[in-house]
């Protein structure tokens, strides 16, 4: 005895099936983004959710089934993967924006007794700072910075790749290399 189908994939738009047939033949996307929309492609083609899940490998219908519930929900974003377990996202985006506004400040000698920013000293700020983040490592600091393009130089201070300060005449100038970004990646 089969259960009765709890989604129904709703009509898929031109412009959905488009994208999902250039992505199910996509050889630079992600695997699971070509499996997954390999599934959406064989339940709008009329496959049952056991036979669109066999493409893919997959035993159950219920995994298709919850992707067929994501897709009418979200659209073609359905495709993408969600956190996939491990230990709850603690820092979003606002709090990696807080990290890079402390390591852009000047430091004050006098509060944060440094002259230039290291891990520690960077963290225990963070703490200090009544919106801080109290629990924040030296490790995660690290990681937010190497993301936005920070590197550690030989001055012993923290420095956004692409942005020198060079020192002219009329004072210390900060250079900023165009092609930094290409660089990154």
């Amino acid at each position: 005895m089969t259960r009765k189908k709890k989604n129904i994939l709703c009509r898929v738009t031109e412009e959905e099936q488009i994208w999902l047939v250039r992505i199910s033949r996509s050889h630079n996307e992600p695997a699971a983004h070509v499996a997954r929309a390999k599934e959406l492609l064989a339940i709008a083609a009329g496959n049952n959710y056991i036979e669109a899940a066999r493409l893919d490998g997959i035993k159950s219908g219920d995994t298709v089934s919850k992707l067929v519930e994501r897709f009418n929900q979200e659209g073609i974003q359905a495709i993408q993967p969600r956190h996939g377990g491990g230990p709850a996202i603690k820092y979003r985006s606002a709090e990696r924006e807080h990290v890079l506004a402390e390591t852009r400040r000047q430091p004050d000698p006098e509060k944060d007794g440094t002259h230039t920013w290291s891990l520690t000293t960077l963290q225990k700020s963070l703490q200090k700072a009544p919106d801080g983040l109290s629990n924040i490592s030296t490790e995660r600091i690290w990681v937010i910075l190497q993301e936005a393009g920070f590197r550690w130089q030989k001055s012993r201070s923290w420095c956004e790749t692409g942005q020198v300060q060079r020192k002219r005449k009329q004072g210390i100038e900060t250079v900023v290399d165009p092609d930094a970004t290409p660089k990154k990646t």
